[in-house]
C-alpha cells in the first residue's frame, strides 16, 4: 500500500531510513492482505482472532524493538512506529498489536530480571503470549495513584485481588502487567508492577467484551482478581513499591504512540477524502472544483503538515532519550485533538456518504474518539503541561 503522506506530499516519516521503510512496506501488505480482507469479521466479533497474532508474530511485526537474544527484531521505537502508522493508513486500527509491542513489552525489556526477559518476551514475539496492562479501576482513570488493587505477600506469593476495567486486549491476553498496591499505607511508593499468567489460573475471571462506540474489532475488558496467587518472583522490580516510577517513566512513550496512532489515521483520512472530493460530482461538477472544499483541504493539509512536523521531532528526540514527560503530553493531547477535528471536517466533505458505514470515513469517526481519553484525559496532558510553565 502506498503511504498516505507520499499520497499528500507530506513531510516524510521519521521513520525513513532504508530497513524501517522496508519494514513500514511490509507491514502494510501483510495488514492488507491477511488483516483487512478478515476486518469486517473482527468488528462484528469485537476481537481479533488469536490466530491473526500467531501470523503478525510469524511475520515480524510483533516485539520489533526487543533485543534479538530475547526473540525481538532488535530494533528501536522508529520500527514501531512503522508499524504503528501501517495500522492507521490500512485502516486496521483496533488491531491491537501496538500497545503489546510499544506498551507492555517494554516494561518487562526495562524492568524485569534476565530470566523474566527469557522467559516471556520470545513467547510475545511469536504471538504465543499476548501482552496487556491492567491500569485502570472502576474508580481510578487517570489518577493512577488511586488503585484499589491489593496484592499482599503469602509465603512466595502474592494472592491479589481487585478489579480493573477498561482494559485493552482484555479477552485475548494471557500475560497481564497489573498494577497493585503492595502496601497501602505508603501512597504511590506502595504501587508495584505484577506480571499475571493467565492461562489456567485460579481466581482469575475475564468479565465481558466491553460494548464501545468505535475501535469494534479490539477486545476491551473488565478484569476480575479473586485470591489470585502468582509468585513473588513475578513481580517487575528489585524491590516492591517501584511501580508507581515504572509506570511514570514509561508513559512518555505510551502518549507518544497514540501521536503517532494519530497522525496514521489523519493521513489516511486526507487521502480518503481527497480521492472521493476528485471523484463525486455535484452541480454538474467535482466536488474538488469547489472554492469552500479546496479552502477546507488546504486548512487540513497544512495542520497534518504541523502534525507530522511535530511527531518526528518527537520521535528524534525519543531515539536520543529526550523526550520529556511534558513535551510527550503536548504530543498526545494536540495531535489527537487534530486528529479528531480532521476526521470530522473529512466527514463533513463526503457528505450524507460520509455518515454511511460502508465509507471507511465512518470508522474512522467512532475510532478517533477514544484517542482523546485514554493513556491520560486530554484534560490530565494539560494539567501536566500547566506544571512546567
Amino acid at each position: 500500500m502506498t503511504n498516505p503522506a507520499d499520497i499528500l506530499e507530506l513531510p516524510k516519516p521519521v521513520w525513513a531510513a532504508d530497513d524501517v521503510t522496508m519494514l513500514y512496506d511490509m507491514a502494510s501488505r501483510f495488514l492488507s492482505e491477511e488483516i483487512a480482507p478478515h476486518y469486517e469479521r473482527y468488528e462484528k466479533n469485537e476481537i481479533v482472532e488469536r490466530s491473526a497474532w500467531e501470523k503478525a508474530g510469524a511475520a515480524g511485526l510483533l516485539c520489533a524493538s526487543m533485543p534479538e537474544e530475547y526473540g525481538g527484531a532488535g530494533g528501536t521505537y522508529a520500527h514501531e512506529s512503522a508499524i504503528a502508522e501501517a495500522l492507521g493508513h490500512v485502516g486496521v486500527d483496533g488491531f491491537g498489536i501496538a500497545l503489546h509491542n510499544s506498551i507492555v513489552a517494554p516494561y518487562i525489556l526495562h524492568y524485569g530480571s534476565e530470566d523474566q526477559k527469557k522467559k516471556w518476551l520470545p513467547k510475545m514475539a511469536t504471538g504465543e503470549l499476548i501482552g496487556a496492562i491492567a491500569m485502570t479501576e472502576p474508580g481510578a482513570g487517570s489518577d493512577l495513584q488511586g488503585v484499589k488493587t491489593r496484592a499482599e505477600k503469602d509465603g512466595n506469593h502474592y494472592k491479589i485481588n481487585g478489579s480493573k476495567t477498561f482494559i485493552t486486549n482484555g479477552q485475548n491476553a494471557n500475560l497481564i502487567i497489573v498494577v497493585a498496591k503492595t502496601d497501602p499505607t505508603k501512597g504511590a511508593k506502595g504501587t508495584s508492577l505484577i506480571v499475571v499468567e493467565t492461562d489456567g489460573l485460579e481466581g482469575f475471571e475475564r468479565g465481558r467484551n466491553l460494548d464501545k462506540i468505535g475501535l469494534k474489532a479490539n477486545d476491551t475488558s473488565e478484569l476480575f482478581f479473586n485470591d489470585v496467587r502468582v509468585p513473588t518472583a513475578n513481580l517487575l522490580g528489585h524491590e516492591e513499591g517501584q511501580g508507581f516510577v515504572q509506570l511514570m517513566q514509561q508513559l512518555p512513550q505510551e502518549r507518544l504512540l497514540i501521536a503517532g496512532q494519530a497522525i496514521g489515521m489523519i493521513e489516511r483520512a486526507l487521502a480518503v477524502t481527497v480521492d472521493y472530493v476528485k471523484e463525486r460530482k455535484a452541480f454538474g461538477k467535482a466536488v474538488v472544483e469547489f472554492q469552500n472544499t479546496q479552502f477546507k483541504l488546504a486548512e487540513l493539509k497544512t495542520e497534518a503538515t504541523i502534525g507530522r512536523v511535530f511527531y518526528n521531532d518527537c520521535v528524534k528526540r525519543h531515539l536520543n532519550g529526550g523526550l520529556d514527560p511534558v513535551t510527550a503530553s503536548m504530543a498526545k493531547y494536540w495531535i489527537t485533538d487534530l486528529q479528531c477535528k480532521i476526521v470530522d471536517e473529512c466527514l463533513q466533505l463526503h457528505g450524507g456518504y460520509g455518515y454511511m458505514n460502508e465509507y471507511p470515513i465512518a470508522r474512522m469517526y467512532r475510532d478517533a474518539r477514544v484517542q482523546r481519553i485514554y493513556g491520560g484525559t486530554n484534560e490530565i496532558m494539560k494539567v501536566l503541561i500547566a506544571r512546567s510553565l
